[in-house]
Order: C-alpha cells, then sequence, then structure tokens
C-alpha cells in the first residue's frame, strides 16, 4: 500500500503575502518616522564612512574582478567605485555594519535594520542613473527615505517575537527578507513576482550565528549584512525576469521553513506592518559597542569620572557587578582570551573595563595595541553578570523596550560606590531629543574623516535639511560623497 503526496500548487503562505502587500500598497505618511528615517540615513552613512579608514574593511570592497567599471552602474560613497548594484549592495552593507556602530533593534530578535541601506541606496542609485541615461527622471531621495522606513519595519515586526537567534540562525536573515521586498519594489516587481522573490529569500540556506559567539567570533559579522542585502538584490532581479517561486516555502511539511530551521513553530506577529519600528528604532550614538552593553558603558563613563573625583583610578577596584537582562548574559558576558576586534565587542566585561581605564571607549579601543594593556584583562575579571528579572521584562515590554544595566563598584578598601544604573541609552527614543544634536556632530565628525573641507561643505548643506534632502535626486546625493 502506498501513499501518495499531493502535488497540488498551494496558495502562498500567508506571511510572504502580506509582506509584499505592505511594501507595494502602504503609504508611508508618519512624519515622525520619515524625519526619523532622514537622521538613520545620515548616521548609517557616516558609520560607513569611519570604517573606510580601516584596512579591514577597505580589502573587502570594490569589484569582484578588479579595475571593472559598470556603466550607469552604483556608486560607493566615500569610494570611487561604480559597481553592479549587487556588489555596489555588499559594499555599502559591508562598510555600515563594520563598526558595530549603526542603528539597533532589539526584541525577541536583535539586529540592525538599516543595514538594509545596502541594497536600498544601490539599487535606487543604480535605477537613477539608467533612468537618466534613457532620458528619464532619477528617484528622489524620499524614495530611498520611505524605502528604509519599510525595510526598518518588515525586519522589525518579524523579529518582535520570533527568536532566530535561539535555533542558531544570524539575525541577517531578516536583512535579507526585508531587502528582497523593498528592492523588489524599487525595481517595480509585481505583487506575484515579490512574493516569488521573498520565497527565493525562505529557501536560501541561512547564516548561522556560529560566528557571533565565542570560541569563534569573528570578521564576518560585521560584513554579514552587507552579504544578506546584496543576496537580496540578486534574488528580486532573478524574480524580475521570471524566475518562478516557492508558495508553501514556510509551510511545506518536512521540507518548509517553519520544520527545517524554525523547529516545526509557524512565525508569530505582535503587530501589523506600518512605520512603528523606525518611530522606535535605536540609535548608536555614543560608543561603538554591541547594543546590550551600551547603558553598561555609560554607567562605566560615569564611574570613571565619580573615581577621579574621589582621586583614586581602576587599579583601585576590587570587584564590580553588573546587574543586567537575559540577552546581554546570552550574548556578551564573555570570560577568557579574546582574539580580535571583533571578539571584544562582543564582551560587556572589555567593554566596560576600557572606559574605567581610559574614560572613553572608541572603534580604534578594540584593536591589539589598546587590548595588550594588561589592566583591562585584569579588571575584566573583577567583573561579574547577574540578571535582573525586571531588566529582562522591561526589555521586553513594548511600552518601555529598555536596556537596563546597573554597576557597583567595590574598592580594595572596602568602599562601596553608589550604584549607577541606566535604563535607556542616549540613542533610545525617550531620549531622542537629547541624542539627535549628538548623532549630527557624529555625523559631521565622520564626514570629515573622509573629505575635504569644501566637499564637507557641499555634503553637509545638502543633507542635514530634511526638505533639500528629500527633494534632491539620488545620483546627485550620492555624487556628492564620491
Amino acid at each position: 500500500m502506498s501513499s501518495h503526496i499531493s502535488n497540488n500548487r498551494p496558495e502562498p503562505d500567508q506571511v510572504l503575502v502580506d509582506i509584499a502587500d505592505y511594501v507595494l500598497n502602504y503609504k508611508v505618511d508618519s512624519d515622525l518616522a520619515l524625519e526619523t528615517a532622514h537622521y538613520c540615513f545620515l548616521d548609517t552613512i557616516g558609520c560607513g564612512f569611519e570604517a573606510l579608514t580601516y584596512p579591514a574593511c577597505t580589502k573587502l570592497l570594490g569589484p569582484i574582478v578588479p579595475g571593472t567599471i559598470v556603466p550607469n552602474g552604483a556608486k560607493v560613497p566615500g569610494t570611487a567605485y561604480q559597481l553592479d548594484p549587487i556588489q555596489a549592495a555588499f559594499n555599502i552593507g559591508a562598510m555600515v555594519r563594520w563598526l558595530d556602530f549603526n542603528d539597533t533593534w532589539l526584541a525577541a530578535e536583535w539586529g540592525h535594520p538599516s543595514d538594509n541601506l545596502g541594497g536600498i541606496l544601490a539599487v535606487a542609485d543604480w535605477i537613477s542613473r539608467n533612468n537618466i541615461a534613457n532620458g528619464k527622471a532619477p528617484l528622489n531621495m524620499s524614495t530611498v527615505i520611505a524605502a528604509m522606513v519599510k525595510a526598518h519595519e518588515i525586519q522589525g515586526v518579524l523579529a518582535l517575537e520570533n527568536s532566530f537567534n535561539k535555533v542558531g540562525l544570524d539575525h541577517v536573515i531578516l536583512v535579507k527578507v526585508a531587502s528582497t521586498a523593498v528592492v523588489g519594489m524599487l525595481l517595480g516587481l509585481t505583487r506575484e513576482e515579490l512574493i516569488n522573490a521573498l520565497s527565493l529569500a525562505f529557501v536560501d540556506g541561512q547564516s548561522l550565528r556560529t560566528y557571533r559567539h565565542a570560541p569563534n567570533t569573528g570578521s564576518r559579522k560585521s560584513w554579514a549584512a552587507g552579504d544578506a542585502t546584496s543576496r537580496a538584490v540578486r534574488l528580486a532581479l532573478i524574480a524580475q525576469k521570471g524566475e518562478m517561486g516557492y508558495p508553501s516555502v514556510l509551510t511545506a511539511p518536512t521540507w518548509g521553513f517553519y520544520d527545517v530551521s524554525f523547529k516545526g513553530q509557524a512565525f508569530k506577529f505582535q503587530r501589523s506592518y506600518g512605520s512603528y519600528v523606525m518611530e522606535n528604532v535605536l540609535f548608536k550614538i555614543s560608543f561603538p559597542a554591541e547594543f546590550h552593553s551600551q547603558t553598561a558603558v555609560e554607567a562605566a563613563m560615569t564611574l570613571h569620572t565619580r573615581l577621579q573625583e574621589m582621586g583614586k583610578s581602576s587599579e583601585d577596584i576590587k570587584s564590580i557587578k553588573i546587574r543586567t537582562h537575559e540577552a546581554a548574559i546570552r550574548i556578551i558576558d564573555k570570560k577568557g582570551p579574546l582574539h580580535n576586534p571583533a571578539d571584544r565587542d562582543h564582551a560587556i566585561q572589555y567593554m566596560v573595563a576600557v572606559p574605567l581605564i581610559f574614560g572613553r571607549l572608541t572603534a580604534a579601543d578594540y584593536e591589539d595595541n589598546v587590548a595588550q594593556d594588561a589592566r583591562i584583562d585584569i579588571l575584566r575579571d573583577k567583573i561579574t553578570c547577574v540578571e535582573d528579572p525586571q531588566f529582562t521584562l522591561d526589555y521586553h515590554d513594548p511600552e518601555k523596550r529598555s536596556i537596563a544595566n546597573a554597576l557597583t563598584v567595590e574598592l580594595n578598601d572596602g568602599t562601596v560606590l553608589e550604584e549607577v544604573v541606566v535604563e535607556y541609552p542616549i540613542g533610545h527614543k525617550r531620549r531622542r531629543e537629547e541624542g539627535i544634536p549628538k548623532l549630527i556632530e557624529k555625523y559631521k565628525i565622520n564626514v570629515a574623516r573622509i573629505f575635504a573641507d569644501k566637499q564637507q561643505k557641499e555634503i553637509l548643506d545638502r543633507t542635514l535639511t530634511y526638505k533639500s534632502f528629500v527633494n534632491s535626486p539620488v545620483n546627485e546625493i550620492v555624487d556628492l560623497m564620491v
């Protein structure tokens, strides 16, 4: 006796349909979301400029075949490269993520929604240059800003209730899905083509989190998002050519994503797609550090000042206790040797020790020449993390979304300093008024890293004012930055 498997083609999974309908039909009309997206663009591209000062990043950039220039191709800001949109997306995506300094979203899954800018900007620039070559109008930056809102929303809403890290998958799967959807929209895919493209994103094998965790933490975490957003461009272009999709890619018994990669569980959703994520996104403004540690670093800076006022230094510290949330303990509570910069910026003990010793934490502080200072490892060994259940609850509370850390320092003479508690980092929505001027200053510093004074002024004049920025052609803004 044999059983037959039905070969009737099912209707597309609802998750795919909902994403496609959202990107094709939803009009972004939230002033808060659009204005925040403007700041997000400035901050994200600025992070890329800073990354261009690091050879470990720049060695990965440029065309696959050296010397290749693509007519009407997408340009890579901060460089002289003009590439096909797939490779340009990788370049931009790797730049903006390299130093772990662009925006963050924390929920059941975490990630960095501005990673999607790699695909969005590359495709928008490529379309604009080809439009001009064919006598058509280029896209304006308003299109890029609206696309950023939608990419943030897809990545962030999928992350609210669905933990990919708990099944061993890296969060860049959400970059690939979100970028596929939004890039497909920019390319003019039909609803059917867009659903096909999204199915292809889920059919792909997905990145493991191996490169983010001890004992394998390494630099792939700095280019993984560039890889994901460039793959999204590739899949959208394939779908545009009429390549078929796989409608039950998520739900197919045995062979679907849920059964193969998500322990048989279907995705859960807390809310429908709108503009919530961009409105509530977290900016990394003061410190290039894994976001679960941002408030701990801020507390450590306060304690450094307090120690100085007492005539003390880090060498007078006997022990440090960090009250923190569960996600921080799971990801960045790390003992033992730290082998490279990527290892160090995912170790809360390192990220607290450096400001306690030096009164700062910069991207350069993860490099070997700083890490060799023996005081850092001595202080790391004195730091203990404990979970505070209320901090964990507040972390998941949609009305709070705090990322709290509290530091208590005991000195060698028995003195216990008053605990320093920081619930919300400066890049949080609750501290937006305080944070935006610092974000703009960060952007100006990053522009100055790459461009001469005259070009700096031109860039700032065209990008800092919202109205002039969004009404500018994409290619003109990019041309200012090359």
